[in-house]
């Protein structure tokens, strides 16, 4: 037990710091009209408060006073951020709108709206996408084009110019836009600290079965594998509802409260390892906390902003990818456990340390996400 606790002390030194990071998106729309394009940027003000730093008194705050007075410095950025031309022009700038800001499902977010003129009427409209190539390898643009044979793309910092056909009577660049949002639920996943350590927690026993009071050792690898499809098909069928009925608009739930229920979701994972306090088969455990971080997963569609009629392949998309990132989490970790399963450092040092310092950092987001104003 005193190794379990040094590894457990060292893991959460390691992690202490780490944040469940929150997927860094900015949301792009863009209204073709002729030769006139209205243009709009939401940018979340954390990541603006990370590259500018906006909190002037450093009160961990951000309040309208800060935000409005550094509006400049903020147009700036997204104006080298975001360069839009028309069939190979640039477009002049018309007008602009008033500072303002609007919630998104993870918080605030500014809100730039431009008009443009181009030189005549756009039937090809380029993206130019930079916004914080330097800082924030993760971050991605969510753009919407409506009309355009692209509309809903995924935008890649400093992978070159985005064209977007405007009017076109084909659709066959929609299969561009499936693949986007396949990478996006995959990157999601992948960046969601808090939904990986879950499924961290999930595996780390799933190759032992209840005994009583305590854990053994499953006797094959293919009783092991068939206790994980149970988990990851409970995980995946509950998060994949509330998922679809969120991106629909359906649920609404205060982000505040989902997010502090996922933190809550790893840390119930996380003890039940080391004290059997959840009764019953785990996948109905699964399948509960699967409903709610299927709200979480849902973030990005709904900021998108999609019509109902409009959600199916993004949907499709984004789900496959969360999915596909859960697989490769699967068959990263499975075989090891497999193997490793019998062995008291096992036991003593991954299950054991591993789970104490994942229920430490859960606790403190939990606190932490319950907490915030």
């Amino acid at each position: 037990m005193r190794r379990a606790l040094r590894c457990a002390g060292l893991l959460l030194a390691c992690a202490g710091a780490a944040q469940a990071h929150k997927a860094s998106d900015a949301y792009l729309h863009w209204q073709v009209e002729g030769s006139r394009v209205q243009q709009r940027i939401d940018i979340a003000l954390r990541d603006l408060d990370r590259e500018l730093a906006l909190d002037a008194d450093d009160d961990g705050k951000l309040d309208w006073g800060e935000v409005r007075r550094r509006w400049p410095d903020i147009e700036r950025l997204a104006a080298q951020g975001v360069v839009v031309t028309a069939d190979g022009q640039p477009c002049a700038l018309q007008a602009t709108s008033a500072p303002q800001l609007d919630e998104h499902s993870d918080g605030r977010y500014a809100v730039l709206e431009r008009t443009l003129h181009c030189a005549s009427a756009v039937q090809v409209l380029e993206v130019d996408y930079r916004l914080f190539e330097r800082s924030d390898a993760t971050h991605r643009g969510i753009a919407r084009i409506p009309g355009a044979a692209q509309d809903g793309v995924v935008l890649v910092p400093a992978a070159g110019v985005q064209r977007f056909v405007v009017n076109e009577a084909g659709r066959a660049p929609a299969l561009r836009t499936f693949a986007g949002f396949v990478a996006e639920g995959m990157r999601h996943i992948a960046s969601g600290l808090d939904h990986v350590l879950f499924l961290v927690t999930l595996l780390m026993v799933a190759v032992w079965r209840r005994s009583g009071t305590g854990w053994v050792p499953r006797r094959t690898a293919a009783s092991a594998w068939a206790e994980t499809l149970r988990l990851v098909t409970a995980f995946t069928v509950a998060h994949s509802l509330t998922l679809g009925l969120a991106a629909a608009g359906l649920l609404a739930p205060p982000a505040r409260w989902v997010e502090s229920l996922i933190a809550a979701s790893v840390l119930v994972a996380a003890l039940d390892n080391l004290w059997p306090i959840v009764r019953g088969p785990r996948w109905i455990m699964v399948s509960v906390f699967g409903l709610v971080h299927g709200l979480g997963f849902a973030g990005p569609l709904q900021d998108l902003g999609l019509r109902r009629g409009e959600l199916m392949l993004p949907l499709l998309g984004f789900n496959l990818g969360v999915e596909l990132g859960q697989l490769m989490l699967v068959a990263l970790l499975l075989p090891l456990a497999i193997v490793l399963r019998g062995t008291r450092w096992y036991r003593q040092a991954v299950v054991g340390g591993g789970s104490v310092a994942i229920a430490g950092l859960a606790l403190v987001w939990t606190l932490q996400r319950s907490l915030e104003s």
